[in-house]
């Protein structure tokens, strides 16, 4: 199984991004997904998770009203629109999928990650 985040770039404050994680497996549907940033010189953070039927979807404070996460369990793709982008949102995004049954914000719960994708937010 593999993941792989795009969807990354350079922005100006306020602006808009669209990230996309497609997974190689045929597992999708069964997993909840999460995504995960982390900035220069600072800990990998959560950011959203979304459960395995997409209704169960849980937000850091920081993104709240600003990304929404969501998946199409068809296409095998779990999104993360970025919204009202501020350069505190600046790093690298990581798309990962959970060992456990339910959505969870701590990285220790997901056992596979893409590599991710840079997301630079100027000011």
């Amino acid at each position: 199984v593999q993941l792989q985040a795009s969807g990354g770039g350079s922005v100006q404050a306020g602006g808009s991004l669209r990230l996309s994680c497609t997974h190689s497996g045929r597992t999708f549907s069964s997993y909840p997904l999460g995504w995960f940033r982390q900035a220069p010189g600072k800990e990998r953070e959560f950011v959203a998770a979304v459960g395995r039927n997409a209704y169960n979807t849980v937000s850091a404070d920081s993104v709240k009203g600003r990304f929404t996460i969501s998946r199409d369990n068809a296409r095998n793709t779990l999104y993360l629109q970025l919204s009202s982008l501020k350069p505190e949102d600046t790093g690298v995004y990581y798309c990962a999928r959970s060992r456990l049954n339910r959505v969870e914000t701590s990285p220790r719960y997901y056992d596979v990650w893409g590599r991710g994708t840079l997301v630079t937010v100027s000011s």
